[in-house]
């Protein structure tokens, strides 16, 4: 907690120099029809969709950060199949131009009088808010990785982060021999696939380097199976056990040592349960939360710290004003690139219906996909919706190893993102999944 204090404060004071330096006006007033508060993937959708419907200036996209990054990469970056430079965008080249950019983050929400203060001291009063502001990566809640993640061609690794997710592919070729370990943290996180889909990688890739008969790949994760949806966990488990890779549910790493390369477990049924692992390669998965400013915000927030909304309309359950989209959202679907498509068209029409005095008129399925990459030329495409049922869009089932969904997740998927989503032009597969219903190419 005392590394998180100093961290916070740390990002504070950049902020105000970062934004210092672009104006020298400071507590500036700002007012706006909609203030969309986080320029990730929903933030954008979001934002070109509004200013098309609003006009110039009537949009204020609140976001500090200077690159758009389209995360789902990071997964193939770390493979060695994409490059870091590939996955990001200049910020003000995804936002729309007719909305205002500006260029610091939320310190403080006030939704009782519709108002937003910045980092900066500037005040943003709304008529409407869009909370956008995504996870934040807890690195420091390990003691021992940020060190660890440190150490120059060292053997700890992150495909969480853009500052580490290039560290992962020099590891896979420093490695020799012994165990290869991937956790899970014990919290939500963005992409829960992401965590086990780098295992399945290394191990393709420690075959063909003729490294795999002295590895020893284990997935530790805090969760009680594999995978959330039974008809993909029994795939991925096929999987595992077709290639010989170790599982310990319920696990959670609590510490790492890396003078010794050791990791510390934890086991969550029976806390007296220790687990010592050397490692020879570790890729440790963050902790992971709404940033502080959300969750500061006991209004705002449920009590996992979430922003709290109805699952279906998207709209806060306490300020009808005000909605959420994406990871920093209380919807319980899986946080992932795929369900904010989706999300977006059902807050689209919702926020347009509330802005025009109506009820929200849309309901969310909970629809999300999660590719997962099973080697460097396989994956399984999981779609599934709040009930934890498969809820398909292709021809093909989605429980299968195939090239055809690695491709899809190599060149369609970002091509998708950047063109038609962040346009706002993508409201997920529903079109498509009804196509192929009226073709008969796949049954309901």
């Amino acid at each position: 907690m005392q590394s998180l204090k100093l961290y916070n404060t740390i990002r504070l004071t950049q902020s105000g120099i970062r934004a210092f330096s672009v104006s020298s006006q400071n507590y500036e007033n700002h007012k706006c029809k909609l203030l969309i508060v986080g320029g990730g993937a929903g933030g954008c959708a979001e934002a070109a969709k509004f200013t098309s419907k609003l006009g110039k200036n009537q949009v204020i996209v609140l976001e500090p950060n200077e690159k758009h990054y389209y995360q789902p990469l990071f997964t193939l970056i770390g493979g060695g199949m994409k490059k870091l430079e590939q996955s990001w965008r200049p910020m003000g080249s995804v936002l729309p131009s007719l909305a205002k950019w500006i260029k610091d983050a939320a310190a403080e929400f006030d939704p009782k009088n519709n108002t937003v203060i910045t980092q900066n001291g500037d005040k943003i009063e709304y008529e409407y808010m869009i909370v956008a502001v995504g996870l934040v990566l807890h690195y420091e809640a390990i003691p021992g990785v940020l060190e660890a993640l440190e150490e120059p061609n060292g053997p700890v690794c992150s495909n969480f982060s853009p500052k580490y997710v290039n560290r992962t592919f020099p590891a896979f070729k420093n490695f020799k021999e012994g165990n290869a370990i991937f956790t899970f943290p014990n919290s939500g996180i963005k992409c829960p696939g992401a965590p086990q889909k780098v295992m399945y990688i290394f191990d393709d890739y420690a075959r063909k380097t003729k490294k795999r008969k002295n590895a020893r790949p284990i997935y530790c994760t805090t969760l009680p199976n594999i995978f959330g949806v039974k008809h993909y966990a029994d795939a991925l488990w096929k999987v595992c056990e077709k290639r010989d890779l170790e599982v310990k549910l319920r696990t959670n790493l609590v510490r790492v040592d890396p003078h010794k390369r050791q990791a510390f477990f934890e086991n969550m049924d029976d806390p007296n349960k220790k687990l010592t692992l050397d490692y020879e390669l570790l890729h440790v998965t963050p902790p992971q939360s709404a940033p502080d400013c959300v969750r500061n915000c006991k209004e705002l927030v449920n009590e996992n710290g979430f922003v709290n909304v109805d699952k279906l309309t998207l709209q806060h359950v306490k300020f009808p004003n005000i909605f959420s989209i994406g990871d920093c959202s209380s919807t319980p679907n899986s946080k992932t690139a795929a369900s904010i498509g989706t999300q977006s068209g059902i807050l689209y029409k919702n926020l347009s219906a509330v802005m025009e005095g109506k009820a929200p008129v849309a309901n969310y399925s909970g629809y999300a996909s999660c590719p997962l990459v099973t080697s460097y030329w396989s994956c399984i495409m999981a779609e599934f919706d709040y009930n934890l049922k498969p809820y398909e869009s292709f021809p093909i089932e989605g429980d299968r190893e195939l090239l055809i969904y690695m491709m899809m997740k190599r060149e369609f998927f970002p091509f998708l993102y950047w063109h038609f989503l962040l346009n706002g032009l993508w409201n997920g597969p529903g079109f498509f999944r009804k196509l192929m219903l009226q073709l008969g190419l796949k049954k309901a």
